[in-house]
């Protein structure tokens, strides 16, 4: 798992009291031809309560779910999923807004292979609030606003801030524009957020970002650090957040 979620679950676990075991691909059975049911199967007769996990193959934590009689929780699944993350930003959210009802979320950058804008968008539409992904064709296919009910799409960044009340930027890894062919100096021009173009949001607007966050990519290091930032407070709810999860997993009550 990313720095993020593995250091937040791990500390949430210990702060109620569990102990933890971190057991990667590249170190353990797995590496030799085990199967990932199997290496759960291992896990929970050593006397595994829950298993948090991280995987590159999307469905994997539904595959060990129906296997294993206990816990499975989803730490962010290929290119499906990462639920922690969308209940961590909302949480994060409604400490500064009354309600997501009518909440205009704006997600910009590489949808297509970010589990957090997938995530984002199903938790965010049920709990009404309009939904816009912004970005490039080759990192924001049309098919994308079937996502979720509601979802819309656009290519025009400046025309979208006004209409803002969260701002969320994804991470673009730089050598998927090399592969897809786009110029990096082009995505930086059209889809960096700078502070000119958060002075075409609301005021009030909020500025969010998952992480791992690249200064003078997605966003220049002034918008990063300004008093609109929740960056560092959407780290910090995630060990809390995390905290209730595996709690509720647990049997517990939040």
């Amino acid at each position: 798992a990313s720095t993020r979620t593995r250091c937040s679950f791990e500390l949430a676990a210990k702060s109620l009291g569990a102990s933890t075991t971190l057991v990667s691909a590249t170190a353990s059975s797995i590496e030799k031809g085990e199967s990932l049911v199997d290496t759960g199967a291992t896990l929970a007769a050593m006397g595994a309560e829950c298993i948090v996990i991280r995987h590159p193959s999307s469905g994997a934590p539904h595959v060990l779910a129906r296997h294993l009689t206990i816990p499975i929780v989803n730490a962010g699944d290929g290119m499906h999923e990462h639920p922690s993350q969308a209940l961590l930003d909302c949480y994060t959210i409604l400490q500064h807004r009354r309600t997501l009802d009518g909440l205009r979320l704006l997600l910009v950058g590489d949808i297509f292979h970010s589990r957090v804008a997938r995530s984002n968008a199903l938790l965010l539409t049920r709990l009404r609030a309009q939904v816009t992904f912004c970005g490039p064709p080759a990192l924001l296919p049309d098919i994308a606003e079937t996502i979720a009910p509601g979802v819309r799409i656009t290519r025009d960044f400046d025309a979208a801030l006004p209409g803002a009340d969260v701002i969320m930027m994804l991470r673009v890894q730089k050598e998927r524009l090399s592969g897809l062919q786009i110029s990096v100096d082009d995505y930086i021009r059209d889809y960096q957020l700078t502070s000119e173009r958060l002075a075409l949001a609301p005021a009030d607007v909020l500025v969010m970002h998952p992480g791992p966050m690249v200064r003078g990519m997605e966003l220049t290091s002034e918008v990063a650090d300004s008093a609109r930032s929740l960056v560092l407070e959407q780290v910090r709810n995630g060990v809390s957040v995390r905290r209730a999860i595996l709690l509720r997993a647990l049997g517990g009550h939040t």
